[in-house]
């Protein structure tokens, strides 16, 4: 089981992101460590903010937090054995740190605004984009019902939809690797789709996997949540079996 590390880079992100930082993070392991690097004379929302992160204060010196971020990145890579690296900035400096964990045989995601620099995002092993928080909605002002009008007869029902190509490549990775009746792991589904067909699910609109396998639940059957969560291509939608190369 992989041990994950989540280090967020406090001064370049709003505390408004920490929900989907965490819960991206979950999909790829056991966090260990969650920390958050912010220089603590600056008002910030990460201050009295969202549980379950450490705040680590850096002190008011330039790119203090981010120094100290990378210092316990390698520490934590080094000494504490941890194996996969959650970066959360958009911030292009932290594309060194990423590179050298990656020479050590660390896996390293990026998590980041639309803004982020490309060279930050190509130096990570996969990278997430973060959506903006939904707004509250107004509440709807009362209009006048219209008369009804009768119903339309039913439509023609069209015919199915042809399988998407990143569909295709997932149900053939699925079914060349699967334990019979088992499925694939989701963790592992992410490593082969990488290696094979350098798909980055990043660059989705879903942003992980399994948000893009539960918005299509008429092609992938999932287990709940963990870290040994497997998914199954559902019979029916599933195409002849594609050997993966």
């Amino acid at each position: 089981m992989e041990t994950v590390a989540v280090l967020v880079d406090g001064d370049n992100l709003s505390a408004k992101y920490a929900g989907q930082i965490a819960l991206w993070s979950r999909d790829l392991g056991t966090v260990t460590v969650r920390r958050v690097y912010l220089d603590a004379q600056k008002t910030s929302d990460w201050q009295g903010g969202p549980k379950g992160f450490r705040l680590m204060h850096a002190g008011t010196g330039k790119n203090a937090s981010d120094l100290l971020l990378a210092l316990d990145a390698m520490e934590l890579a080094l000494r504490e054995g941890v194996n996969r690296f959650v970066i959360a900035s958009s911030d292009r400096d932290f594309s060194h740190l990423a590179l050298r964990l990656r020479e050590y045989g660390r896996q390293v995601t990026g998590i980041g605004e639309t803004k982020t620099p490309k060279i930050f995002r190509d130096a990570c092993e996969t990278f997430l984009t973060l959506s903006p928080p939904a707004q509250p909605k107004e509440a709807p002002q009362p209009v006048a019902k219209p008369m009804q009008k009768a119903a339309p007869p039913p439509a023609p029902k069209a015919a199915a939809a042809p399988v998407p190509e990143l569909d295709r490549k997932i149900m053939g990775i699925i079914a060349e690797y699967q334990e019979p009746g088992l499925g694939l792991g989701i963790v592992r589904l992410q490593e082969l789709i990488s290696s094979i067909h350098k798909v980055k699910i990043g660059d989705t609109p879903e942003g992980t996997w399994r948000a893009y396998l539960t918005a299509r639940p008429t092609f992938y059957d999932l287990d709940p949540r963990g870290p040994q969560a497997r998914v199954r291509p559902r019979q029916a939608s599933a195409p002849a079996r594609l050997k993966a190369v």
